[in-house]
């Protein structure tokens, strides 16, 4: 009996429940994959700025960034910065509302 399908069995830590879309561990080496609307790119590990992000993923900086995280989309400010250590989903659009 695989005890990964049964929500109560002994065998399944409760912290792989939580962090089911993160890599288990952060990828060897200065470089490492992210996803940027579908696209895996390499990226330098560490501190990066959203501008960094959006530049190694083709995006153009006049759209927003959101990073996917436990399955929900978070809106990243243009500038703020997120930890890479590898395996990082992102997603681009162009920017809704506007000025009047």
């Amino acid at each position: 009996m695989d005890n990964s399908t049964n929500p109560h069995g002994a065998d399944v830590p409760h912290e792989a429940a939580q962090v089911a879309n993160k890599p288990p561990n952060p990828e060897p080496g200065p470089e490492v994959h992210i996803t940027v609307n579908n696209d895996q790119r390499l990226i330098h590990r560490g501190r990066r700025t959203v501008a960094e992000i959006k530049q190694a993923g083709g995006v153009p900086l006049a759209d927003e960034l959101d990073q996917l995280i436990d399955n929900k989309l978070t809106e990243l400010p243009d500038d703020g910065s997120v930890v890479i250590k590898g395996g990082e989903s992102f997603v681009s659009h162009v920017r809704s509302g506007g000025s009047s």
